[in-house]
């Protein structure tokens, strides 16, 4: 069962046994997956596929380090053409090339372990209340649009001390063709219920531009 199926050269039936079982379990593990990762539909399509993807590459290249290279330098160019994902995704996307490439080398058995197992794995361990710090989930993004014109620097203290618990400056930068600022703050709120009084607050001192609160994460902090 975990023998490789491949014989030299590989013939239509084994190649065909591999896209088989590589599209099944590629659509098994997605859809184990969307219990965690509550992504977009592409998204599913996309970790459904990718097992098979891989393994026709390798199959096709196998055995030939010249056609391999130019292939993984064809895969790189991809990520520049990708908008960044959660780690939960690229998780996922790494498990789906990591079977690919055993099912493009004939060990079928392999790569459907590879890929059913660590699915209910990476399920199990996201439902352990493990690393999970209550805390942390009080923590919010402020950004504040102001003027050019007006000093930031030590604007809104007296607000935050009023209505947060804690503050710290995540970053400026300039937004509108350099005619404005954009202030980024990690903040925590003493009262959340208080939370429309500090944006009024905050309005009334920046010129009633664009203020924002979100849930605070550091892959949101992107100014």
């Amino acid at each position: 069962m975990f023998d490789s199926i491949y014989s030299t050269p590989v013939t239509a039936s084994e190649f065909f046994i591999m896209m088989a079982s590589s599209i099944v379990s590629g659509f098994i593990y997605a859809w184990i997956m969307s219990f965690r990762i509550r992504s977009k539909k592409r998204f599913f399509i996309v970790t459904s596929i990718i097992p098979f993807i891989v393994s026709a590459v390798i199959t096709f290249v196998h055995g030939n380090i010249g056609a391999g290279v130019a292939v993984g330098g064809a895969f790189s160019l991809i990520r520049f053409r990708s908008a960044p994902g959660s780690a939960d995704e690229i998780a996922a996307i790494l498990i789906a090339m990591g079977s690919g490439i055993a099912f493009g080398m004939g060990y079928v058995g392999y790569g459907v372990v590879i890929l059913i197992c660590l699915a209910v794995v990476f399920v199990l361990l996201s439902f352990m209340p493990i690393f999970e710090h209550k805390s942390m989930t009080q923590d919010r993004l402020l950004k504040i649009t102001i003027p050019e014109s007006l000093e930031y620097s030590g604007a809104f203290d007296d607000t935050f001390d009023h209505y947060l618990r804690s503050y710290e400056n995540a970053g400026v930068k300039t937004t509108g063709m350099g005619s404005m600022f954009r202030l980024s703050y990690k903040i925590r709120m003493k009262d959340p219920s208080e939370e429309k009084a500090f944006i009024d607050e905050l309005r009334t001192k920046n010129g009633n531009f664009e203020i924002s609160i979100l849930p605070y994460t550091e892959q949101q902090n992107q100014l």
